[in-house]
């Protein structure tokens, strides 16, 4: 094996025949390893070809409708639009131009040597956005900034009929520290690989709002790479689109990482919102908790109808690596069926290779409005209708306030009182 046919990336080194870059994430074993776990046999590659075309028999894509991918999985369609992304300092309408505000927007090439250093694309789709975009927006946050002073990144949809590739780094240098809101919206088909670099010591807080049209397909992958003593607090909110497909991945690159995952996702009749995970302790003396809630509210299709099926899927991998002593991690997943013809499915996994750690743990718990609850405030004399939706806010109540964005907040909690009104909840 030459070394110019061989790509690194955190130790991890496979064949790479011809010009192609193929390669593992930290610590992955390679595929002639015994008695490897799911996620260790994870393939990864900048290459699309590098990937069979998915036929919904794997285990990557067995819950995903390929057919409403509009060709993002097997190359049949062409990217004929394009994203749109604004950076401003700031939320709604305080927002401002970044001019003296230490944080930098570039738009750049595919040659931009640091595209890459959140992680590797692990599955098709992810590898045909890596391969097809023409142009990448990096956002560079080189000091700590103020708390009250919100960080906005607006990306914007192709438009109906439309397809795009898109790909957008979000970097923090040494010991800065920013609050992020990254806001998704439009129509359109969109593929993207989206990476959050977090240097030694820095400490990032971002919302990612999935707010799509209803005509919206967005596959997206996460590489969320944590440096030394470095703290990521990443929310995802998934409210609107036809299909919304996430993966983030988080790679520990040194000891004393610190990532809190939070969802929270509310899907109609008809909407498919996937949530695939893995958090990967390959390093000593890290934590991570992760806390998805979902609530889905399905519309009647007639007698064996599926056509208005509200269908949400949350996997949770996390693997702690004999390395990974000292490690602190729990998964939480809930979902809350509001009507009939609703489906969730939630598959929480934990792989512990040593069992030198501060604790571990996972729970998931899928069911409908709790009567009790229901009975507590009725008996009070709130109407049933407004003790519903009082139970709805408490659900996700939780994740809301860990919005430090007021504005923001403000907004979702309006969300989420329309998406009751669909159903009179």
């Amino acid at each position: 094996m030459s070394d110019d046919t061989v790509a690194r990336s955190g130790g991890g080194v496979i064949d790479a025949p011809g010009a192609p870059v193929l390669d593992v994430d930290p610590g992955i074993k390679t595929a002639g390893s015994p008695k490897l776990a799911p996620w260790e046999l994870r393939f990864t590659s900048y290459d699309v070809e590098a990937f069979e075309v998915p036929r919904g028999r794997e285990e990557q894509w067995r819950f995903t409708p390929l057919r409403r991918l509009r060709g993002l999985h097997d190359a049949s369609v062409t990217a004929d639009g394009r994203i749109d992304v604004s950076v401003v300092s700031g939320f709604g309408d305080a927002a401002a131009d970044l001019t003296g505000s230490g944080t930098r927007h570039e738009t750049v090439g595919r040659d931009d040597a640091r595209l890459g250093d959140g992680g590797i694309p692990a599955d098709r789709v992810a590898a045909q956005a890596w391969s097809s975009f023409t142009e990448a927006h990096v956002v560079t946050v080189n000091e700590a900034r103020s708390d009250d002073e919100p960080l906005t990144i607006t990306v914007g949809g192709p438009g109906a009929g439309a397809t795009a590739f898109a790909h957008l780094q979000l970097r923090l240098e040494h010991h800065a520290q920013a609050v992020v809101v990254l806001d998704h919206r439009g129509s359109g088909t969109v593929a993207a690989n989206t990476e959050f670099v977090v240097a030694d010591g820095a400490k990032l807080e971002v919302v990612e709002v999935h707010d799509w049209a209803d005509d919206a397909v967005y596959v997206g992958a996460q590489h969320l790479s944590v440096g030394r003593d470095a703290t990521i607090r990443h929310t995802s909110v998934t409210l609107g689109g036809d299909l919304v497909r996430l993966s983030p991945v988080i790679n520990y690159r040194a000891p004393g990482g610190d990532v809190e995952l939070d969802g929270l996702y509310f899907a109609d009749g008809g909407q498919h919102f996937e949530q695939r995970l893995l958090v990967d302790h390959s390093v000593p003396n890290c934590r991570s908790r992760v806390m998805y809630k979902g609530a889905l509210q399905g519309v009647d299709g007639g007698l064996g109808s599926s056509s208005g099926q509200a269908h949400t899927v949350w996997i949770g991998d996390v693997l702690i690596r004999k390395a990974a002593e000292g490690t602190d991690t729990y998964e939480l997943n809930r979902n809350l069926l509001l009507t009939d013809n609703a489906r969730a499915d939630s598959v929480p996994n934990l792989e512990i290779e040593t069992g030198e750690i501060v604790g571990a743990g996972h729970a998931s718990a899928t069911g409908r409005f709790d009567d009790e609850q229901l009975f507590y405030l009725m008996a009070r004399g709130i109407p049933e209708a407004q003790a519903r939706r009082l139970v709805v806010r408490g659900f996700f109540g939780e994740v809301i306030q860990k919005v430090r964005v007021p504005a923001l907040r403000d907004r979702l909690e309006a969300a989420i009182e329309a998406e009751l009104e669909v159903v009179g909840v």
